[in-house]
């Protein structure tokens, strides 16, 4: 926290040093050639739409333009951020509060450079800096889709943002540091498939923003790419998809990976937590092509660079306190044991087994210590309509008792991942 507060009082210097001297904040507060100020008579045809449609579940647009119980895409969802509350906006073709008044170009240029209708520069918590990559031709059929859903007159709401990310300055130096409009280049060393992928992984999946590492200014460290990532303040960690430690597929077969973001479920390992929105909002109604071709990229992602540590030395048996382990014992048989077995077994098609399970083994608990405190609930869809969930017990075990069980899970039946702490557990 110390290093984030550093940076943003530097970030504060820079943008009224920048201020003053016109600079660097004017030129990104300018904009680009003047658009015009009402919407276009926009051709959409019910083929365009429907595509648009299509687009929209891929890019998930729902997930965070549409609070629960509410009218789709009227927005006013809160997206808490280390820096504050950002709330989504209202994309529905309502006059005043939507977008009924943005012509394609606005819509276009949201997308492509992160600026609204008038210009004002928009926060990234609207995944600009990925969905830049969309083609102009799939930003004007998300376009069309969006101005045949019904209009919702739902306000936006303010931003709740402290000093100085609450001012077009500092967006505008965030700018010069962590974006630049750049559409999506095809791979010409790859086959049409896997730059399917690539563009629907980088692009409208936005699975970095999840999936890859932020500084301290909260933006993406894209040379880093997919290597796994704390989601802020949720505190799940979204892991690697080049390690095979975490999340990795390269040595899944395609269905599997498939399997995994039609259903949520595979034969190596399932969804929970923010992954399990993903798919029910969004991949499970991704067609066949369209997953196979993100199957094809994700399994030809380069693997993470191991740690000479690991090639050099044999790593020794981790030591585990006796009297944590046996009251970890005690819990798991009164628990855990009914659904995951004694042995961590598991039971086939319906409780994962725990015993050389690397969700359990990753080096970061995060995600377990949410599981054990929030509960562990599968998306329902068509290939597993009814799925097992694992109920919360953050309300009957306390942090000792959670640190103790997840410690005897991860030095139990040959798994052998270090100790779970206390203050593991308070980070949730």
């Amino acid at each position: 926290m110390k290093l984030r507060h550093l940076a943003w009082t530097l970030l504060a210097l820079i943008v009224l040093g920048a201020a003053a001297a016109g600079g660097i904040v004017a030129m990104n507060l300018r904009g680009e050639d003047p658009l015009p100020v009402q919407a276009e008579a926009f051709a959409a045809t019910p083929q365009l739409v429907e595509r648009g449609r299509y687009l929209a579940l891929a890019g998930n647009c729902a997930g965070c333009h549409t609070t629960r119980g509410g009218q789709p895409y009227a927005g006013g969802l809160p997206i808490e951020t280390p820096f504050g509350t950002i709330y989504s906006s209202n994309l529905t073709p309502d006059d005043k509060a939507g977008i009924g008044g943005w012509s394609s170009a606005h819509f276009w240029r949201a997308m492509h450079n992160g600026r609204s209708k008038d210009g004002r520069l928009l926060y990234p918590a609207f995944p600009y800096p990925n969905f830049t990559q969309v083609t102009r031709e799939d930003s004007d059929a998300i376009y069309a889709y969006l101005r045949s859903v019904p209009p919702a007159a739902e306000p936006n709401k303010a931003h709740r943002l402290r000093f100085p990310y609450d001012t077009q300055a500092a967006l505008a130096v965030w700018r010069v540091l962590s974006f630049k409009p750049e559409p999506f280049v095809a791979n010409a060393g790859k086959p049409a498939e896997w730059n399917r992928g690539a563009y629907l992984v980088n692009g409208l999946g936005h699975c970095i923003a999840c999936h890859g590492s932020r500084n301290s200014l909260g933006a993406t460290e894209t040379r880093l790419g997919l290597s796994g990532g704390l989601i802020a303040v949720e505190n799940w960690y979204a892991p690697s998809l080049n390690d095979p430690h975490e999340a990795g597929v390269a040595d899944w077969p395609a269905a599997d990976v498939v399997a995994l973001l039609k259903s949520g479920v595979a034969p190596r390992g399932s969804v929970m937590g923010p992954m399990a929105d993903v798919v029910f909002r969004s991949t499970q109604y991704l067609s066949e092509a369209d997953l196979t071709a993100m199957a094809s990229y994700l399994k030809d992602l380069p693997d993470a660079p191991k740690p000479e540590a690991d090639a050099v030395v044999a790593k020794a048996p981790i030591r585990r306190d006796a009297g944590t382990m046996t009251r970890g014992a005690k819990i798991y048989d009164q628990r855990c044991a009914y659904c995951h077995g004694d042995q961590g077994q598991g039971a086939a098609g319906a409780y994962p087994p725990l015993a050389g399970n690397r969700a359990v083994n990753m080096a970061r608990p995060t995600n377990l210590i949410q599981v054990i405190a929030h509960g562990g609930f599968l998306p329902s869809t068509p290939g597993n309509p009814r799925p097992y969930g694992m109920p919360p017990f953050g309300q009957t075990l306390d942090a000792a008792e959670v640190a103790a069980v997840l410690t005897y899970v991860r030095g139990s039946w040959g798994n052998d991942s270090a100790p779970v702490t206390q203050l593991d557990t308070m980070r949730r």
